[in-house]
């Protein structure tokens, strides 16, 4: 399929003339539209980077490094000229580059430095029903940016499945457009019963269930897992099974070198398994998977009050990021996704994901603010405002570690 045959490509007029009358704006579209790659390309053809860049927020480092990759093959220039990249210590940019994706950490940083965002025309959020910390903050600090000294800055929010409602509002005046997509159906499988992956692992479970489905539904099988170790245990009893020696086997997840996750995600003349954390569940397209098992877990960043950090707990994902999941095999053909849960327990998961400002350490994000000029925190434009607990816990913190001055909580570099 063509780039220009994608779904998004419904909305280019709409999304053209609504940023040229407004300044912001709400893309809901669903998994496998093609928002991520393609809107920054139609903001290139249209004409609003010139004499500047849009930059492109990402949940994780590896959707944004290989979102480029995509997108600098698909305008026909190398990576780091047009289209380039910047995530925690490697980046792949130039002073030609005009469509840079971005970890959200970067961005907020460059806010703190330079409050102006010189170059940058416009900031894309992406896949923001995520709600992670540093996404909040920074669509934050954007809005106040375009209110004061940016107003031609322009901002756009993407998402698959996002309460638009709420956005809309904090985001006032701001228009909504709504791709309906074009996916195909994806029949959904539960368990008969509650697994106990206590005495029948998980990656053994997902295994004979890729032995099972591997018979009867031809295509590439993405499997869900929380973690490197699952991944790894998961690959082991793959690779050792005999209904399953003509697949290749991968490993997906955040931490491996970039040439293991490039050849995960390639093209191959042989069938194969892709075992991936949620880093496959937004963003990154995998052609050719038509089949997903989910064991609908994930590890997520919660604030242990006994250790006094944040630390990453395996927990049963939501509802919403189980249909992001299973969006995944219906990409290119009717597909199928089997989730090792049963159909009464999924009724009894929760909508959406907590978003992270309810549940994490609030220190480095005060900080960052702090170090911004903004000296009163709780009086920031959050969009969904934090436990007031947590805030004064996160400035008691910060001054005891001698980071701010108890006097105001203003930032002791500042004077």
């Amino acid at each position: 399929m063509s780039p220009r045959e994608l779904p998004i490509y419904e909305l280019e007029s709409a999304v053209v003339s609504t940023l040229r009358a407004g300044g912001r704006l709400i893309v809901q579209a669903p998994t496998g539209s093609g928002k991520s790659t393609q809107i920054p390309q139609m903001l290139l053809r249209h004409g609003f980077l010139d004499g500047g860049e849009v930059v492109v927020l990402q949940p994780r480092r590896l959707a944004a490094r290989l979102l480029a990759k995509r997108v600098a093959e698909e305008v026909g220039t190398r990576l780091g000229d047009v289209v380039g990249y910047q995530i925690r210590l490697e980046s792949r940019i130039s002073a030609a580059t005009r469509i840079r994706f971005v970890t959200e950490g970067i961005l907020l940083r460059q806010m703190s430095f330079d409050a102006t965002l010189r170059g940058i025309n416009v900031l894309v959020f992406d896949e923001f029903h995520e709600r992670h910390l540093y996404g909040d903050i920074s669509l934050a600090r954007a809005l106040q940016i375009q209110q004061t000294i940016r107003p031609d800055l322009k901002i756009v929010v993407m998402s698959a499945t996002l309460d638009t409602a709420v956005l809309k509002d904090y985001l006032a005046p701001c228009d909504v457009l709504t791709s309906q997509g074009r996916m195909y159906p994806v029949r959904i499988g539960y368990l008969a019963k509650t697994p106990n992956f206590e005495a029948d692992p998980v990656w053994a479970v997902a295994a004979r269930e890729c032995e099972r489905i591997a018979a009867e539904t031809p295509g590439d099988l993405l499997v869900f897992m929380p973690g490197a170790y699952e991944i790894s245990r998961t690959v082991q009893e793959v690779q050792g099974s005999h209904a399953l020696r003509g697949f290749a086997c991968f490993p997906l997840h955040g931490e491996l070198p970039p040439e293991q996750q490039d050849r995960a995600v390639a093209r191959y003349d042989t069938r194969k398994i892709i075992v991936s954390t949620n880093v496959a569940e937004t963003s990154l397209t995998i052609d050719g998977v038509t089949a997903v098992v989910d064991c609908g877990l994930a590890r997520m960043a919660r604030f242990d009050p006994h250790r006094g950090i944040n630390t990453l707990l395996i927990e049963k994902i939501s509802v919403a990021s189980a249909d992001q999941r299973a969006g995944r095999a219906g990409r290119t053909a009717p597909g199928v996704c089997l989730r090792l849960w049963t159909e009464r327990e999924h009724a009894q998961r929760a909508l959406q994901e907590l978003p992270e400002v309810k549940r994490l350490d609030l220190a480095e994000v005060v900080l960052t603010l702090k170090a911004s000029g903004i000296d009163d925190v709780a009086g920031f434009p959050w969009l969904e405002k934090p436990d007031p607990k947590a805030l004064e816990r996160a400035e008691t913190l910060l001054a005891d570690l001698g980071a701010l001055c108890r006097s105001g909580f203003t930032p002791r570099w500042c004077g």
